[in-house]
C-alpha cells in the first residue's frame, strides 16, 4: 500500500521544531572507522529547549551548522535519557565541517521528519534486514527495537556489507549481535584482507542463502539505492511479495517539509511520503538509468 499523500502546509501549520533549528549540544563523539570519515554524535537540547516528540526507527533530523549549512541525517539511536544519536559520513561541506567538531560545540536540529520503518507490522513474523556500509545506521533503531521484544518477532536475519573489513560500523555491536543465538547476522565485504574469514561479495548472496519463511517475513533495505534495487530483486527470488519490502530513500533533501521539491521522485516527495517507503513504490524509478 503506497503511504497516504499528504497535503502541503503553510508555515503556520508547522511546529517550530520543523521550520527553526533548535540549539543541540554534542555530549560525546565517537568515531566508527579509523579514519573517522565515519562518526557518531550524541545530543542533547540545551536548557529552555522544548525538544519535539522522540524519532521512530527511519525518522531523520536536520542538522544546522551555524554559518555554513544543513544536512539531513538519520537517527541511529536513541539513548535511555533521551538523547539522539546520529552516524554521519563526510562527504561534503557540511558534513566535513561536523567531522571537526567535538564534544561541547552547539549546532541546530530541526526534526524528526518522515516515515518511519514498519516494525509494529512485522510483530509475530521473520525479520529481514538487508543494509550497505552507513546503511546500517538507519536500521539499527529497528535492531535495537527488535531486540528490546525479541519474543515479538521470529526469525531475525541481518545482512550487512561494507567496501573492506575497515568500513564496518559499529563493530563492537555487530560482534554482540554475532554472539547472538537468536539472530542470523551476515557479514560480507566487497575487498577483503590477510586477515579477513569471512564473506566476500556482494551483499545480496547473504539474502540468496534464505533461512526465512518467505510466506511470513517483513523486509528492510538501506544502502546505496543500486544496492537495494537488487537485495529487493534477491528478496523477491526468496518468494517476498514487493509489498513486504522497504527501502529507504535519503537523497536530496533540502527543506525536509515537502515545500522546495528538491527530493522529488516521480509523484513523491522523499522528505514528506518517505523516506520510508514500500518497495512498489519506488520501483519503478529504480529501473529508469541514473535517475
Amino acid at each position: 500500500m503506497a503511504p497516504e499523500t499528504l497535503q502541503p502546509r503553510t508555515d503556520s501549520a508547522l511546529p517550530e521544531q520543523a521550520m527553526a533549528p533548535q540549539p543541540w549540544r554534542i555530549r560525546s563523539v565517537r568515531p566508527d572507522v579509523a579514519s573517522n570519515e565515519v562518526f557518531s554524535w550524541t545530543l542533547y537540547p540545551e536548557p529552555g529547549v522544548e525538544p519535539g516528540p522522540l524519532p521512530t526507527p527511519g525518522q531523520f533530523n536536520m542538522l544546522y551548522l551555524f554559518g555554513v549549512g544543513e544536512v539531513p541525517i538519520s537517527v541511529s539511536a536513541i539513548t535511555a535519557d533521551g538523547g539522539i544519536v546520529h552516524t554521519t559520513r563526510a562527504v561534503g561541506s557540511v558534513t566535513r565541517t561536523m567531522q571537526d567538531l567535538g564534544p561541547g560545540a552547539v549546532v541546530g536540529l530541526r526534526g524528526p521528519f518522515g516515515t518511519a520503518w514498519p516494525v509494529e507490522q512485522a510483530r509475530g513474523r521473520d525479520l529481514v534486514l538487508v543494509a550497505g556500509g552507513i546503511g546500517l545506521a538507519p536500521l539499527r533503531p529497528v535492531i535495537h527495537a527488535a531486540l528490546e521484544r525479541r519474543d515479538d518477532f521470529g526469525h531475525m536475519v541481518i545482512c550487512y556489507g561494507a567496501r573492506s573489513p575497515g568500513d564496518m560500523i559499529f563493530r563492537d555491536e555487530l560482534e554482540a549481535w554475532g554472539a547472538r543465538d537468536d539472530l542470523d547476522l551476515r557479514i560480507t565485504v566487497d575487498r577483503g584482507t590477510a586477515a579477513w574469514r569471512g564473506d566476500v561479495g556482494v551483499v545480496t548472496q547473504l539474502v540468496d542463502r534464505g533461512g526465512f519463511d518467505r510466506r511470513n517475513t517483513l523486509a528492510m533495505t538501506c544502502g546505496p539505492e543500486v544496492m537495494m534495487r537488487f537485495a529487493a530483486a534477491a528478496l523477491e527470488r526468496r518468494g517476498l511479495k514487493p509489498g513486504d519490502i522497504f527501502v529507504s530513500m535519503e537523497r536530496n533533501m533540502r527543506c525536509a517539509v515537502g515545500f522546495c521539491g528538491h527530493c522529488q521522485i516521480g509523484s513523491q516527495l522523499v522528505c514528506r511520503d518517505g523516506p520510508v517507503f514500500p518497495y512498489p513504490v519506488m520501483e519503478p524509478a529504480f529501473r529508469i538509468r541514473e535517475l
